[in-house]
This record gives structure tokens, C-alpha cells and sequence, in this order.
């Protein structure tokens, strides 16, 4: 895929679901992940988010594939903040933005 992926609204329990769901043509038919997911277009999220985020990535790897997850809502670079599996979707830069004393 060349074109980002563009999610919109929210990722929670009651959407990730049907959207991994539909997400899995990049696996099984197309074999082809997209190289950015630009989350700008998303609402709320919780840790399923993470989750599906976590899966896509673990996808690409296993293709040898690049992907890039573009302005993730802050709710969800806190969630992998605390989670501390933010930089296994590159969002080390977000985390990282602690003034310095």
C-alpha cells in the first residue's frame, strides 16, 4: 500500500474489533501493509488501540515491512508511555517531550 492508512473516530473495545477484523486483507490477501497509518482522524482510544496498533506492527515485521504510526491522539502515547511499549511504535519522540530541569 502507498497510500497512509487513515482510521477515523474512535479506537476503543466497541470499534477495534470490526476494524481488525477488516485489517486483516493486509495479511491474508493483499500480503501488503500499509507503510504509515496516520491516526490524526482519531477520537478517543484506550488500550485496545495499543493493542491493534501493537498487532499491525508485529504484522509488518514479519514481513520485513516498515510501519509508521503518524500523529497518534496524546491519550494513546500515554497509554503506551505507561505501558512502556512506546517505542515499539516509534513514539519514542512524543514520550521523550519532559522539559529539561
Amino acid at each position: 500500500m502507498t497510500e497512509p492508512f487513515c482510521p477515523e473516530g474512535d479506537l476503543t473495545a466497541a470499534e477495534v474489533p470490526d476494524i481488525y477484523r477488516r485489517s486483516l486483507a493486509w495479511k491474508k490477501k493483499s500480503g501488503q501493509i500499509p507503510a504509515e497509518v496516520d491516526l490524526s482522524q482519531v477520537g478517543r482510544c484506550d488500550s485496545s488501540a495499543l493493542a491493534l496498533l501493537l498487532e499491525w506492527a508485529g504484522w509488518a515485521r514479519e514481513k520485513d515491512q516498515a510501519i509508521h504510526f503518524s500523529n497518534p491522539p496524546a491519550n494513546l502515547v500515554t497509554i503506551a508511555s505507561l505501558s512502556e511499549t512506546g517505542p515499539l511504535l516509534g513514539f519514542e519522540a512524543e514520550t521523550d517531550k519532559t522539559p529539561s530541569p
